[in-house]
């Protein structure tokens, strides 16, 4: 059987279980598979915001809790519908969500956790002290939710809502994660620099992942204010939140049905530490936090990929996917300049860091269908004039001009988006990602799907293109008989390469490689030297960052030289090659 036919079979087999286990289990185990469903749809949205695009929080039960008490309110205090009451909670949830997101997710490092506990806190005490909300005795007399007149009052009623909303909102996110902006959430660990590079817009994505985490929070608090019809403010503190981040991590963080399996591994565990704690001692509940620190610690440090993380890596190795068929169609491309035409050009660059001078008034130009060399030793300012072309760092004075367009001033992501793809000195893939996945990256500027046609599976036709293209790009390579292996088994040599591949499914005027032979052998260059060769002949502009003289004389049109930051010299590979300051700047003298 194939991987993917056991998981149809498994979920079938799930599905079948959950259907008719109202019927066949206790009251109070339908009430616990309630709470399991309520918990996951939160850990399914941390799932995203964590263990995707890597933004830890510590604030989903209060965005759970403005979800419950906006229902409760204008339910039980104002008389509305609760199906009204859905409505204002999932948008007053994400628009303070929003709110949240813009001001504190532009912090780095540990910075944004601890902000998400602060204002997680501060929407924890607003519950309990703002008179409209019932201070800390909560909301009473929350209606039942009906559907087409009949009362989901009971748990067994609201059973099948619960877990229906659940499958629904999972098949949302798997069709999602599996889009064009799916796989920029993906790659956001990949780093800024990396996101950037492929025309993907970081902030908003990350913005877009936080309301979309708050949402599933706000849904669930809907659910659980119409099950409970009863809320107070302390299921929406700071514990509880630590609560549904454990689901998330034993689950598994980059898996949807990690979020399942987590939440009924943390329910079961906690009913079960409630039952027998009290008769071990008197202080049961803070034994219970012991017990779930020592599991989180114990995840942490042997299976950080969770329950599911774990059987997919066994799963993977006994069963291998088939490559997928796509019509022949692919994307449409850009018109390229003839031959000759001016592409990019810098006049009088200069960057310096205080009073370090990296760049120093350098002056070059790369027309279309040449390889161009970018040379020096070891800290002549290669690096710093990429990072200007490809709009890392912005220059000290000095303008550059593509394509006819002053790009000085723009921003990294619009330089990719006109048409210059790079790849980095040191490798920037996805490594748990397979090469596949990887190169359709490359396609995120020449794609349009956004969020809802990803999640509604309304982009299948732009997807089967983008898939021919990225297939297309792996073969031109001579990767493509690997396209669903994961990009970390690649030797480096084949990660340089698939880099290119994922550059090249940008449809770029431009081609920039950062250093592609460091730390490549003598036949990994050989071959790195064929395959750009190969690319040239295909009409493709190439500028090489490189330290590496040997590499590039027998490859490139034309040379700069660099040294202390400026410019040494330019012309022919022979002409450089043979010049007495080359000579000096590399090997500290003539020979």
């Amino acid at each position: 059987m194939s991987a993917p036919s056991l998981e149809k079979a498994l979920l079938g087999i799930a599905g079948v279980g959950l259907l008719t286990a109202p019927l066949l289990v206790a009251p109070f185990t339908v009430t616990l598979l309630n709470y399991m469903g309520i918990g996951a749809l939160v850990a399914l949205g941390l799932v995203l915001l964590t263990g995707f695009a890597g933004l830890t929080s510590f604030g989903q039960a209060a965005l759970m809790g403005i979800g419950a008490y906006a229902t409760a309110w204008l339910t039980a205090r104002m008389g509305a519908s609760p199906w009204l009451g859905l409505l204002f909670a999932l948008g007053l949830t994400a628009l303070v969500a929003a709110f949240l997101g813009a001001v504190t997710l532009r912090l780095g490092g540990h910075f944004l956790p601890l902000s998400t506990i602060a204002w997680g806190i501060a929407i924890y005490f607003l519950f309990g002290n703002i008179p409209g909300l019932g201070y800390h005795d909560g909301i009473q007399q929350i209606p039942p939710l009906t559907l087409a007149g009949l009362s989901l009052a009971s748990n067994s009623a609201i059973y099948y809502l619960i877990w229906g909303t659940l499958a629904a909102a999972m098949w949302l996110v798997a069709n999602l994660l599996d889009s064009r902006e799916g796989r920029a959430i993906r790659s956001l660990r990949g780093g800024a620099a990396m996101i950037a590079s492929l025309g993907v817009d970081l902030f908003r994505i990350r913005l877009a992942i936080f309301v979309l985490a708050a949402v599933l929070a706000g849904l669930s608090g809907w659910l659980y204010a119409h099950m409970n019809r009863y809320i107070s403010p302390s299921p929406f503190e700071v514990r509880p939140s630590i609560d549904y981040l454990l689901m998330a991590m034993v689950g598994g963080p980059a898996s949807i049905y990690g979020a399942v399996v987590g939440a009924a591994i943390v329910t079961l565990l906690k009913n079960f530490f409630q039952g027998l704690l009290p008769h071990l001692s008197s202080n049961a509940g803070q034994l219970e936090i012991v017990a779930f620190s020592i599991l989180l610690i114990l995840i942490l440090q042997h299976a950080r990929g969770g329950v599911m993380g774990t059987l997919r890596r066994w799963v993977s190795s006994r069963w291998s996917a088939a490559c997928p068929q796509a019509s022949k169609k692919g994307l449409p491309r850009r018109p390229l300049p003839a031959l000759g035409t001016p592409l990019l050009r810098v006049d009088g660059a200069v960057r310096r860091f205080g009073g370090l001078i990296a760049v120093n008034n350098v002056s070059f130009e790369v027309k279309a269908g040449e390889i161009v060399a970018l040379i020096g030793p070891n800290g002549a300012g290669k690096s710093t004039m990429f990072n200007l072309i490809t709009g890392v760092l912005s220059p000290s004075a000095g303008k550059f001009t593509f394509l006819g367009k002053d790009m000085t001033s723009w921003p990294q992501r619009k330089i990719a988006t006109a048409g210059i793809a790079r790849t980095f000195q040191h490798v920037k893939l996805r490594p748990g990602m397979t090469l596949l996945d990887n190169v359709l990256l490359g396609t995120y500027p020449r794609t349009q799907a956004g969020f809802a046609r990803g999640a509604m599976r309304l982009d299948r036709a732009e997807e089967a293109q983008a898939t021919v293209e990225a297939l297309r790009q792996l073969d031109r390579v001579g990767l493509g008989d690997k396209a669903l292996d994961q990009a970390g088994s690649l030797p480096l040599g084949s990660q340089r390469m698939l880099e290119v591949a994922r550059a090249l499914a940008a449809d770029p005027v431009l081609l920039v490689l950062d250093e592609p032979a460091a730390g490549l052998r003598h036949g990994e260059k050989e071959a790195l030297a064929h395959q750009l060769r190969q690319l040239k002949s295909e009409g493709v502009t190439i500028l090489i960052v490189e330290h590496d003289m040997d590499f590039v004389m027998g490859l490139v049109d034309r040379i700069i030289v660099m040294d202390f930051g400026a410019k040494l010299m330019e012309g022919l590979p022979a002409d450089v090659r043979a010049s007495p300051i080359v000579q000096e700047a590399y090997l500290g003298g003539v020979t």
